[in-house]
């Protein structure tokens, strides 16, 4: 199976994406194929470890897992993650230099926005879809209602501090495609543990 060609297919792949920090290589099979299995298969390894790039490579071996980068801060981060197989990028903000080498790569990308002013950036650049980050921090739901209700063509995937009982509220807002979460894979939980979190996370989108 090819990997989606834009953002938007990926966010509609699964109602949440599992963000993924992950210190051991050893660990990034076990845990990506204990996600695919239960229902989760956008994956997004953030770039906050030194082992991330090799996680990714790892993960890439899963069949049916769509292996992205998280946490990609720069020029040089967006080339260390496509090197490594990278299916879609995701960033914690949108500077324009960012924006422009992920958008001549090719490669789906999902900057993070928090105010009007990030997001009017990103429309400048041609993009429409956003990770809205930190979502909690920046004033949950109503903060988002409020971006989205002047920004109406702008899709969104909220990510930070969301859980498994608040998920389904986000969810359920129509420019919502879906969350980030990193409650589906808690370090040190089993690969039973995480499938079934997965599981439980698949069933928010229906």
């Amino acid at each position: 199976m090819s990997a989606p060609d834009n953002i938007e297919e990926i966010m509609l792949s699964a109602p949440v994406i599992p963000v993924l920090v992950v210190d051991d290589p050893a660990e990034a099979r076990p845990i990506a194929e204990a996600l695919v299995s239960g229902g989760l298969k956008v994956l997004e390894v953030t770039l906050r470890t030194d082992a991330a790039i090799e996680v990714i490579k790892r993960m890439n071996l899963v069949p049916g897992a769509i292996v992205g980068a998280g946490t990609v801060t720069n020029r040089d981060d967006l080339d260390r993650a496509l090197a490594a197989g990278a299916e879609f990028i995701v960033s914690p903000g949108l500077t324009e230099p960012l924006g422009r080498a992920a958008i001549k790569s090719g490669v789906p990308f999902l900057p993070g926005i928090a105010t009007a002013g990030e997001l009017m950036a990103g429309l400048d650049m041609g993009l429409t879809h956003f990770k809205f980050f930190p979502a909690m921090a920046n004033g949950g739901i109503p903060a988002l209602k409020a971006l989205a209700s002047v920004f109406g063509k702008c899709k969104f995937c909220p990510t930070g501090g969301i859980t498994p009982e608040t998920a389904p509220d986000w969810l359920a807002m129509e420019q919502v495609l879906c969350v980030g979460g990193s409650w589906v894979a808690p370090k040190g939980a089993s690969t039973e543990e995480i499938r079934k979190l997965a599981q439980e996370a698949a069933g928010m989108g229906q």
